[in-house]
């Protein structure tokens, strides 16, 4: 997760550079998402930008709209060129409007410029870069507007078709499963599963779904009881040490949870249950 770092207390939620001047977060090869919005402007270069597990052929010139908490990263990134604008929701201030059509733009977020329209977004991007680099008095309110007619004049752009190629959406489920077979990892919900696999929750949720016609929430559901239900049978460990181990600090809503999935207390289950339902540890 990449959060907007501010030189001092007093600068702005807001930055904007080249793919260099930013560092190599902004080009990074690793699955990650930010707590703030970003506009790339891709002028130059090959690869493939990857978001939410859609994957994106560099062929210039791109403009680029990503939201907080959305999933990307840049695959075999060569020559990559452009103009990276990085702000939080407490920019949008003068403008809070922008923050759904932002949305809505995080929603397609891969679109491609015709000339005119390239030409006339690089104009724009080099007068917020001027304004942010001199830091005149007034720079604030400026650079607010300015970002508001990018944000306007990019949700007039038509959306980009037939250039993406969705990611395999069975690698994912694979992942996840897999995942859940393993009661080391203690994950015990959909977002940190989606983040153990790189993709968003809502990602997840779909594609398994898809896959299995039951959600995420579900199948972890299932992999707490069963792992509850093996360390009753098979441990020594208290009710409350099991309720631990598979993620519940509260015994009692453990408790509460186990019944309804095996319509047995935790107790109950330990004195009368069927081991023999349960897997058999190999030697």
């Amino acid at each position: 997760m990449h959060r907007l770092e501010v030189p001092t207390p007093n600068a702005l939620p807001f930055a904007i550079g080249t793919f260099e001047t930013m560092g190599p977060n902004s080009r990074a090869s690793f699955p990650h998402r930010h707590t703030f919005h970003e506009i790339v402007h891709v002028t130059g270069g090959t690869g493939t930008h990857v978001v939410d597990l859609a994957r994106w052929e560099l062929r210039p010139p791109h403009l680029c709209v990503l939201g907080p908490g959305q999933v990307h990263h840049w695959e075999n990134a060569r020559g990559l060129t452009g103009i990276v604008v990085l702000f939080t929701d407490d920019f949008l201030l003068d403008h809070p409007g922008d923050r759904d059509v932002l949305r809505q733009l995080s929603e397609r977020p891969w679109l491609t410029l015709d000339d005119a329209t390239n030409a006339a977004t690089s104009r724009l991007l080099t007068e917020i870069q001027e304004e942010y680099r001199h830091a005149a008095p007034g720079a604030e309110s400026v650079l607010r507007s300015l970002l508001h007619i990018l944000v306007v004049r990019a949700a007039r752009l038509p959306e980009t078709t037939g250039t993406a190629t969705p990611a395999r959406a069975g690698a994912v489920v694979e992942e996840f499963v897999r995942l859940t077979g393993r009661t080391d990892l203690a994950l015990w919900s959909v977002r940190a599963y989606a983040e153990r696999v790189g993709v968003t929750p809502g990602y997840l949720t779909e594609a398994v779904k898809a896959a299995t016609g039951r959600t995420p929430s579900q199948l972890i559901r299932e992999t707490r009881a069963r792992e509850a239900k093996r360390l009753l049978a098979r441990t020594d460990l208290t009710v409350r040490q099991v309720a631990g181990r598979v993620g519940f600090v509260d015994p009692a809503y453990f408790c509460r949870f186990f019944r309804r999935e095996t319509g047995m207390s935790p107790g109950d289950f330990r004195r009368d249950g069927d081991v023999r339902l349960l897997p058999v540890p190999s030697s």
